[in-house]
């Protein structure tokens, strides 16, 4: 506990609001990524089915969750921006002594910003001028953009966790930098594809919950199901890859990061057949209270073998490694994590197992109450492995090169309160606006739905994503390639 209190005396008054102030602003544009990596993709995926099949349902899903992607896109740009300015200003010594090392991924991924806004103003313009098979071959970089620019922010963050591809000289700088290595690093890979695969699974679930509400509210048409059903198989297909990727990646950590994953698993001593805890609380003297403790689990998770040797927080000394406090939120959400997707994971294996033995949707309303929140799930699910990886890695900013300490601003720590604040007050109004603006369009959507219903009974689908809008269709609009291409009419507005 001294020990704890005499950190925390040493640190700088301005650490607590910076580290705040990026931490809010992370966990704030973390929840629009999900829908910016992945939702192009499952749009492109929804979009080439109604193409195939002829079917003016999947072609309307598509348009319709295009103008989202936009929308979502429009937001992160704002969310984005912040951040991008929050390094320089909160972290200069990270960026003014690092950023020649690692740098280069942010300049990756803010090529693939302009390229992504490029090409979904590209795809949204061309729902109505542009022939079908056209306007959807545009559309197939958008999701390569958006993994680009995973692919630069992973970079960096890998770089973080890993730090390779320079040396230090006699005043402790980098110099020789080799700009490959800087970006493949041994946590790279892990990370990345961890990542992508949790976007997918994450933007798979949080699309489905939505149908899943009016599928509960009784709206069981094809437009609904069709509206579930695919992005949901996306995410059904990729959660247990998720879990094989979340296993290569803890055990990479065990490997590259010893000390953040005894952080993780709040291990106190280096030893052999050691314990796995579900949840529970680390003191500051190693001991351990609350919690679920499975003996020997640990050790056979992290080598195969309960004879495997877990190093412990205190192989390092104090000032190298993350508090108690720190290494409890870490392990928190380390569980909920796993926990969360085990819960998934069950949601997903039900879903298959009805459709492979039955061929058709799970009947149970308790599937679709478990799938409307699955979406929120998953977003907490992501926001805890970002704090897995960051408060994991403490004390450091550059993991055992750099401490927080050293890198933060020596702006006044009442100024950065006071920005705090102000930034605090513009994203509850930039989410506000985000929801109302989703909310306007769904109210839209479905007057459309309606009035299409009642004008025409037996085919509401009455117009185009492609051609003309056209305020009554004639009988020739509704025919297979009407509207000039060779797609039936489609579309609720």
């Amino acid at each position: 506990m001294h020990t704890t209190v005499h950190l925390l005396a040493e640190a700088p008054a301005q650490l607590l609001p910076a580290r705040s102030l990026m931490a809010f602003t992370l966990a704030s544009h973390i929840i629009l990524v999900p829908l910016g990596v992945a939702l192009p993709l499952i749009t492109l995926i929804v979009h080439g089915y109604g193409l195939r099949r002829g079917d003016a349902n999947a072609l309307l899903l598509a348009r319709r969750w295009s103008a989202v992607m936009a929308v979502q896109f429009a937001i992160g740009v704002v969310t984005g921006t912040v951040l991008s300015f929050e390094f320089g200003l909160l972290w200069p010594g990270l960026m003014g002594r690092w950023g020649d090392v690692f740098g280069i991924g942010f300049g990756v991924e803010a090529w693939a910003f302009f390229l992504e806004a490029v090409l979904i103003a590209i795809y949204l313009y061309g729902w109505r001028r542009l022939p079908s098979r056209t306007h959807f071959l545009l559309g197939l970089p958008l999701p390569a953009a958006a993994l680009l620019g995973a692919f630069g922010i992973l970079a960096a963050n890998s770089w973080m966790n890993t730090p390779r591809g320079f040396r230090l000289d006699s005043a402790g700088n980098p110099v020789d930098v080799r700009i490959w290595k800087a970006i493949f690093t041994p946590m790279f890979g892990p990370q990345y594809w961890h990542f992508v695969v949790a976007m997918l699974v994450t933007a798979g679930y949080v699309v489905a919950g939505v149908y899943a509400v009016g599928w509960l509210r009784g709206r069981r048409d094809r437009y609904h199901r069709l509206g579930f059903t695919i992005p949901f198989t996306v995410a059904a297909v990729f959660t247990p890859v998720q879990f094989v990727l979340g296993d290569s990646i803890a055990r990479q950590v065990f490997h590259e990061q010893p000390v953040k994953f005894a952080a993780m698993e709040i291990v106190w001593e280096t030893d052999t057949h050691v314990p796995e805890y579900l949840f529970g609380r680390l003191h500051p003297d190693g001991s351990i209270s609350g919690g679920i403790r499975i003996p020997q689990l640990d050790s056979v998770l992290a080598g195969f073998s309960p004879d495997t040797e877990v190093t412990g927080l205190t192989s390092v000394p104090a000032s190298h490694r993350p508090t108690a406090t720190q290494a409890t939120i870490a392990h928190w959400a380390f569980d909920i994590m796993v926990g969360i997707g085990s819960l998934l994971a069950l949601l997903a294996l039900w879903y298959g197992l009805v459709w492979l033995r039955r061929r058709r949707l799970p009947a149970s309303p308790w599937f679709y109450r478990c799938a409307a929140v699955s979406g929120v799930a998953s977003v907490v699910a992501v926001e805890c492995g970002w704090i897995t990886t960051e408060v994991g890695r403490q004390p450091w900013i550059v993991y055992e090169n750099m401490r927080v300490a050293e890198a933060v601003t020596s702006t006044r720590s009442t100024s950065l309160w006071i920005m705090f604040a102000l930034v605090v007050v513009v994203y509850v109004f930039v989410f506000a606006s985000f929801l109302a603006v989703l909310l306007k369009m769904r109210t839209r959507w479905r007057l459309a739905d309606e009035a299409d219903g009642d004008r025409f009974a037996e085919a509401p689908e009455t117009d185009t994503p492609y051609g003309p809008r056209s305020a009554e269709p004639s009988a020739d609009a509704r025919r297979p390639g009407g509207d000039g291409t060779s797609l039936p009419g489609g579309g609720r507005g």
